[in-house]
């Protein structure tokens, strides 16, 4: 028993001690330690209570009484502010007997950290099944009840009888006689600077509360505030108390007794900074999401084009002048009124290649006054060096250049809505400010002048006559446009496997002077994608050839699929894969095989000779390709470039009837430069 009893005895003496371990680092305690010990005191929010109407009444209360006491101490040097008087709603009734609870724990309290954090976690329990807003707006009342108080009987006593005679109970005139006051004046400023304060802080708690009306997508930073009111309110609830012992103390005969308010002063100034500052954040994050759905509405409907240009590119009221390329002169907006209107929009990653593209575009329309190109920067966060980045690229385009975007709703609705994610892109907007495509640059890449006004008619035109290796080789080099008119047969191939393009090229060579072929005058040439005179690899020749193929994958992918959309698909399947091929006739293609295949097809070419002589090189070729790709299946992989445009939600693999697996590849191939490595 003597055992057990010692036992009990250690640890109530280790649980003492370790609460006032807790206690002596009151102001250093952890958030985490602060929510672990108010939620123990809390059930559930009563969302019934009008705490709206109870913080009315107590602003009205606290505003005036901390007027009064600014005139009363610091006489005419005080500059007394209008007050506007608000209203509560006409049924809200006050919780007087809560009030009262709440007034008994705040009433005579011993000064110290200790009795203060006690007490506040009292108070807290008592009011365990308010909300947490509510919980500082009661404290609060029940304080104000007795500051307004106080301060209201101080003003009457010299003018009312009866404020005299209740101000004697309250202990008014130990305060307020003017040796006293003089005496104390410093110490009430502070009391009173602190009440403002904390004021301040409980009326933040219901801005957040009006805010958490809107949907939470609009305003991501108000979660973060809202996690951590709890423990704002712990803290502003423990100011209370302390201000509500400070206030005791001043009208006592003791007005000397120490308790300092500095600490408490120094934590309340700094949440209400805090809180401000998230505010700001979650109004301009409220303000941006209902300019962002203004934005989208207005491109939805028919609205002058230059004004849904304006609400694209401006902030609100800071609309800027164009720089036109031309004359390096800035000119008004209105040049855009009534336009059609290419937005040439990628980030400063843009090189001297991007810029040509849309050059000829410029030369085609610079005299017909209807059309006008803007190139819009997309830039998150200027810098010194990016700002000349951009005056050195700005330099290279004749056409209107905007100086910046807004950096936030402008660059959200870009990537949201027109799916920008860093590709160059053209944005062909009509006189209306409607959307003709998303995304001309495609069209353009490969068509130049004959895809414009680059509309969705444009595209499907162009896509009807499409054979589609014309668009992309016609540029490589001049000889492939004099094959292609001679309707040749002509092989195109490349890879990363420069063993296997070796054993391709000399397969080819060997079928395309073989006396059967020749016989039959059949024409067989062959063309290396990437490779230069001297055996080494042209970079910007390859890169062109894949944009191309890209472009190609982006005008075709939406539309139904037909025998070209899917070489065009296994094509790009192929793209870094170690050998790759495509025969075409003319500018028609035949067939596109990966290196293993269409290797295999050369290699037997002594099977199939014969029966080519009797069907066709063409159809044989084919057909025996076909039953090469049977037997011979490689795992099909597709990364679709990120550029601008939706991509599919399903893909069909291009070499078998079976759906693709969807994943997400990031590469850098390094194709358009001198080959650093590949990751």
């Amino acid at each position: 028993m003597l055992n057990l009893a010692q036992n009990v005895v250690h640890k109530v003496a280790s649980s003492v001690q370790h609460v006032e371990e807790e206690i002596l680092g009151l102001f250093t305690m952890t958030d985490n330690k602060i929510m672990d010990l108010i939620y123990a005191t809390h059930v559930h929010a009563d969302e019934t209570f009008d705490d709206d109407s109870l913080f009315i009444i107590v602003e009205n209360i606290l505003k005036r009484a901390t007027q009064i006491v600014d005139k009363v101490v610091q006489g005419s040097q005080v500059h007394v502010e209008n007050i506007e008087e608000q209203t509560p709603k006409p049924n809200f009734s006050v919780p007087l007997c809560t009030l009262k609870q709440i007034g008994c724990e705040l009433s005579c309290k011993a000064p110290g950290e200790d009795v203060a954090h006690k007490t506040t976690l009292s108070i807290l329990n008592k009011l365990s099944t308010y909300s947490w807003e509510a919980k500082s707006v009661l404290a609060l009342a029940a304080f104000a009840m007795e500051y307004g108080d106080f301060w209201l009987l101080a003003q009457l006593q010299h003018t009312d009888h009866l404020a005299k005679s209740v101000g004697i109970l309250k202990r008014v005139p130990i305060l307020t006689k003017p040796a006293d006051l003089h005496k104390r004046r410093q110490a009430i400023l502070e009391l009173n600077n602190l009440i403002k304060a904390t004021l301040q802080v409980i009326e933040i708690f219901d801005q957040f509360d009006k805010l958490s009306a809107y949907d939470p997508k609009d305003i991501p930073g108000l979660s973060i505030a809202m996690d951590h009111i709890p423990v704002d309110v712990y803290w502003s609830i423990l100011t209370i108390v302390a201000c509500s012992t400070k206030l005791t103390i001043l009208s006592s005969d003791e007005p000397d007794k120490p308790h300092d308010l500095s600490p408490y002063s120094q934590k309340i100034h700094y949440i209400l900074n805090k809180l401000k500052i998230q505010l700001i954040v979650c109004r301009r994050q409220l303000e941006e999401a209902e300019t962002y759905r203004k934005l989208r509405k207005m491109v939805q409907t028919p609205t002058e084009v230059m004004e849904v240009f304006k609400a694209l590119t401006f902030t609100k009221d800071k609309t800027q002048p164009l720089i036109d390329g031309s004359t390096n002169k800035t000119v008004n907006i209105e040049v855009l009124r009534r336009k059609n209107i290419f937005l040439f929009i990628s980030t400063l990653e843009i090189t001297e290649e991007d810029i040509s593209i849309v050059k000829p575009i410029y030369e085609g329309t610079r005299k017909d006054d209807r059309y006008k190109i803007v190139w819009i920067p997309v830039v998150e966060q200027w810098t010194i060096e990016l700002q000349k980045k951009f005056e050195t690229l700005r330099s290279k385009m004749p056409w209107f250049t905007i100086q910046s975007i807004s950096p936030t709703v402008g660059i959200k609705f870009i990537k949201e809505e027109w799916h920008f994610k860093g590709k160059p892109a053209v944005v062909v907007m009509n006189p209306q400010g409607k959307v003709e495509n998303p995304n001309a640059l495609h069209l353009i890449r490969l068509w130049g002048m004959r895809a414009f006004p680059f509309d969705k008619a444009a595209d499907e035109t162009l896509s009807k006559e499409l054979t589609w290796i014309g668009p992309v080789v016609n540029n490589i080099d001049p000889i492939i446009q004099t094959w292609i008119k001679e309707e040749k047969y002509i092989f195109f191939y490349g890879g990363h496997d420069n063993e296997w393009i070796q054993q391709f090229t000399k397969r080819a060579t060997t079928l395309a002077n073989d006396p059967v072929i020749k016989d039959s005058k059949i024409k067989i040439e062959i063309f290396c994608i990437g490779k230069s005179g001297k055996g080494g690899e042209d970079h910007g020749i390859i890169g062109r050839f894949w944009s191309g193929i890209e472009s190609l994958f982006f005008t075709k992918v939406h539309k139904q699929v037909d025998p070209v959309t899917q070489e065009i698909q296994k094509l790009l399947s192929y793209k870094n894969e170690s050998g790759w091929a495509v025969l075409s006739k003319g500018s028609s293609v035949v067939t596109a095989g990966h290196g293993l295949t269409i290797l295999r097809v050369l290699e037997d070419f002594e099977k199939w000779k014969e029966v080519a002589r009797e069907k066709g090189f063409e159809f044989t070729f084919k057909e025996y390709h076909n039953r090469v790709i049977q037997s011979v299946r490689h795992c099909c992989r597709l990364d679709i470039p990120s550029a601008t445009g939706k991509t599919p939600e399903i893909m069909k693999c291009p070499e078998c009837p079976r759906t693709m697996e969807m994943f997400i590849s990031y590469k850098c191939c390094h194709i358009d430069g001198p080959a650093a490595g590949r990751h």
